[in-house]
Parts: structure tokens; sequence; C-alpha cells
């Protein structure tokens, strides 16, 4: 009997699953072909053919929808920038390479979105804080404190270089989607640039 009930909690677990990726897929979808904007719930629903009381088991809205995506796209970054870190000898090279991945990894994710999306209208600018978010984070951090302790960067604060690294990345990273071309490694050596130029002005912290 304990088997049945296992199997049959693991196919609910298993179904949950396949419908979460199935709306997510569809959102991505409408929003590129559509445009965020004018996108609907209903759109998202008619294209994963999901009853409506099935989509709301999940989110409420589409700006939940639009969450989940960026969630879904640091989960999936996430191993990208673990590699930059293991690969990299030094601090100056994890940041190239952290940064350079970065780039490359949104112009893929948008390029589906800049070719199909109404002209007139950019990607939204929403800011959102996700778990997957935080986690990539963490990375960044820790990757910054191991440096520091292996004496290649200077003893700064680490939490705050994190996260000004992250947002001069982010907000670099939307306005290289706007330019045409889209040119990562000209994007990458701006921010790397600008990163480690300003890490000379800045207080170091007590041995």
């Amino acid at each position: 009997m304990s088997q049945v009930i296992a199997l049959s909690a693991g196919k609910r677990e298993q179904t949950k699953l396949a419908n979460r990726r199935a709306i997510l897929d569809a959102a991505r979808e409408v929003f590129g072909e559509l445009g965020y904007e004018v996108a609907t719930v209903r759109d998202i629903i008619r294209r994963t053919g999901l009853a409506a009381g099935t989509f709301y088991n999940y989110y409420r809205s589409k700006e939940e929808v639009f969450e989940a995506l960026a969630d879904d796209g640091a989960h999936r970054f996430r191993p990208i920038l673990r590699a930059c870190f293991e690969t990299s000898d030094s601090f100056e090279s994890y940041l190239r390479a952290a940064i350079q991945a970065y780039f490359d990894f949104i112009a893929d994710e948008h390029e589906s979105w800049q070719a199909r999306r109404p002209p007139a209208e950019r990607q939204p600018h929403m800011q959102v804080q996700t778990p997957e978010m935080e986690r990539v984070y963490e990375e960044v951090h820790g990757a910054f404190l191991a440096a520091m302790a292996r004496g290649d960067a200077p003893r700064v604060d680490a939490d705050y270089l994190a996260t000004a690294a992250i947002a001069i990345a982010r907000e670099v990273g939307e306005r290289m989607l706007l330019r045409r071309p889209v040119d990562t490694a000209q994007a990458a050596a701006f921010a790397v640039s600008l990163i480690l130029g300003g890490l000379p002005a800045l207080p170091r912290l007590a041995p």
C-alpha cells in the first residue's frame, strides 16, 4: 500500500513539474510574439492547452509568470557561473569570464524576444529578486571572498562589491540588448573595466 501511495505522489509531482514547464514555455513564446504589455494570462493559458484553473494553481498573474521566468533563467545560469569560478586562476580572470558568460547567456535568452516582439516594445524592466537570483549573488559573493583570501583581490567589502558588480552587469546588459548589433564582448570589456577601475578607490578592510 505504501508503495502505491509513493508512486501516486511521484506521479503527481511529475505532473506539477510538467504543468509548470508548459506554462513557462508558453509564456516565453507569448511574450515574444505579442510583447509583454499586450500579452494576457488568457493568451498564455490558450498556448498551454491547460485549464484556467490549473494555471491559477501555479501563478496568479502574468507578473508572477515573468518572475518565474527570471528565476528559471537564474537557475540555468548558476552552473555556468560556477564553472567560471572553477576554471579561473585569478580574481580578474573570474570577473572577465563571469561577466562575458552572463552577457552571452542573456543575449541567447532574448534572441527570440528581440526578433519577434513588436518593434516599439522593449524588454520589460522589472526589479525582481527571486530565490535563484539570491543564489547567484551568493555564488559571486563567495567567489570574491575566495579571491580576497588568496590575496589576488583587494580586501574590500565583498557584500557591496558583489552587489555593485551584479548591478553593473545587469544594467549594462539591458542596454546592450537594445543595441544593434548586440556586442557582448564590447559590453563585457566596458563592465569589467568599470569594476576593476573603481576598485583602487574603495576603502580597504582591516586585516
